[in-house]
């Protein structure tokens, strides 16, 4: 039998003692006298008596007398279990507790001789009893595919990573409170659609039985968002699951989750206001400072962050003029630089390429890429006199994608043949394409004022905020292979 499987017959034989005993081990509620207070709290008040509880950490034994550490949510004390003190009963079944119990206790705080703020025990009980033995605190949780999988364990051997997501918390409370304190309405909309729409992105299918139809798992919320502006909300937004059947790796995940806002009578430079504030509003609430840290660098996103047109980054960059090349000189330039082509994409879809591959990583310092291809972006309003270009625009920082937003398309008729264009447009998988939404082009004919809107990924700002540049560490339970 190995090791493990002894350790946990041993507990097991531990839990039917203490039943013997007449202790219940899975308690519905403490039953010690007292108001339990947390442990922090707990030790400050020397020479008061205190009703405290959490997991049993380690447990030391010295003849007459146990010494244990016990922690919860706020921190550790340790707990002084004395033969003179408790019952023959109670001293005798502390050797029936594990590391990994939940426990409670009640008694005296004092200082020890060695400075050991402790709780003197008058009297104890199990919460629950962990028939299963915590892997050591010193070795702890390493394998990273086993930390994702057991999240629980990692919680509680690696202090970083709560620490991770107690900043994704704040973030996603910061962001609410932004928000709503600039008059937006916080909406829900459906996730299982009957059409997709919103992103070019790869749906998730599945069947409604109720109704007799397949429906998609949305892949963004934004043509639901957009109707709601035509309803007569003027600033909404919306927190919410997206799904996307799509690959895996240190940036996307088949479930994440997303912020989309949009504002009447705005623009993309409107909105880019609002998201620029918005992350020097975060940054003080985790921080208290706008200069962070991001990879190797450090950036300050304090100041304002210039706004450089996307040929113009190019052109800064590369030396290639990209508006006034042809569509062959750019199938060339890609692969004399291998950079990987479909075959067949227009002018705009291979000047997006040259720009991704060959131009994000060194936008280091906060900077606003904009006016867009028409050809990648099919939700966006045309620059007046650019029939080629739209209002679109990306944040960088560090050489990474915060933001995402454009000033929308509010013409049914323009609307219309884009996403017909878009459906006949070159990409690897055909059901990345925008679909023709008849109920939002309907919609959008009874009159959409202008809007400005943005889309911003909760997993990515997280990323952003704690400098951990693989998504599955900021997703608390992401999507992982089954193990046969």
């Amino acid at each position: 039998m190995s090791t493990i499987d002894e350790l946990i017959r041993s507990r097991r034989q531990k839990l039917e003692e203490l039943e013997k005993k007449g202790i219940n081990p899975f308690p519905a509620r403490i039953e010690l006298s007292g108001e339990r207070i947390r442990i922090e709290k707990a030790r400050e008040l020397s020479g008061k008596k205190v009703l405290v509880s959490g997991r049993l950490w380690s447990i030391r034994e010295h003849g007459t007398m146990i010494f244990a550490d016990l922690k919860d949510e706020s921190g550790k004390i340790q707990v002084l279990f004395l033969k003179k003190i408790l019952s023959d009963n109670k001293f005798e079944s502390v050797s029936l507790l594990d590391t990994g119990d939940f426990f409670a206790c009640y008694g005296k705080i004092f200082e020890t001789k060695a400075g050991e703020i402790t709780v003197e025990v008058e009297d104890w009980q199990i919460l629950a009893k962990s028939l299963r033995p915590l892997p050591s605190e010193h070795f702890g949780l390493k394998d990273v595919e086993e930390r994702f999988r057991k999240r629980y364990l990692d919680l509680l051997l690696n202090p970083e990573v709560r620490k991770r997501f107690d900043i994704r918390s704040k973030l996603v409370t910061g962001v609410r409170q932004y928000l709503d304190g600039l008059g937006y309405f916080e909406v829900e909309t459906p996730t299982l659609q009957v059409l997709y729409g919103g992103a070019n992105a790869k749906p998730f299918k599945t069947h409604l039985n109720a109704l007799n139809i397949d429906v998609f798992l949305r892949i963004a919320d934004e043509l639901y968002l957009k109707r709601l502006i035509a309803g007569g909300y003027e600033r909404v937004y919306e927190i919410c699951k997206d799904f996307r059947n799509e690959g895996v790796d240190q940036t996307h995940n088949p479930e994440f989750t997303m912020i989309e806002f949009y504002q009447a009578y705005s623009d993309y430079y409107g909105i880019m206001d609002v998201a620029e504030n918005m992350l020097r509003y975060l940054a003080k609430i985790i921080f208290e400072k706008t200069l962070i840290k991001v990879g190797d660098y450090e950036v300050d996103i304090g100041k304002p962050w210039p706004k450089i047109r996307m040929v113009d980054a190019i052109e800064d960059k590369l030396g290639l003029k990209v508006a006034e090349e042809t569509e062959k000189s750019l199938v060339d330039y890609c692969k004399k630089n291998k950079i990987e082509l479909v075959g067949g994409e227009t002018k705009g879809q291979l000047i997006f390429t040259i720009f991704e591959h060959l131009i994000t990583d060194s936008l280091i310092q906060p900077v606003w890429i904009i006016d867009y291809p028409k050809d990648v972006s099919p939700l966006s309003k045309n620059k007046p006199g650019e029939s080629d270009w739209v209002e679109r625009f990306e944040g960088y920082i560090g050489g990474k994608e915060i933001f995402d937003g454009w000033s929308e398309l509010t013409d049914p008729r323009e609307q219309r043949q884009r996403f017909e264009s878009d459906k006949r447009a070159v990409r690897k998988d055909k059901e990345e394409a925008q679909q023709v939404d008849e109920d939002f082009l309907e919609a959008m004919e009874y009159g959409m004022p202008p809007i400005g809107g943005i889309g911003i990924g909760i997993d990515r700002l997280t990323m952003f905020f704690t400098n951990t540049w693989n998504i599955r560490e900021l997703i608390i339970f992401p999507t992982m292979r089954p193990k046969e």
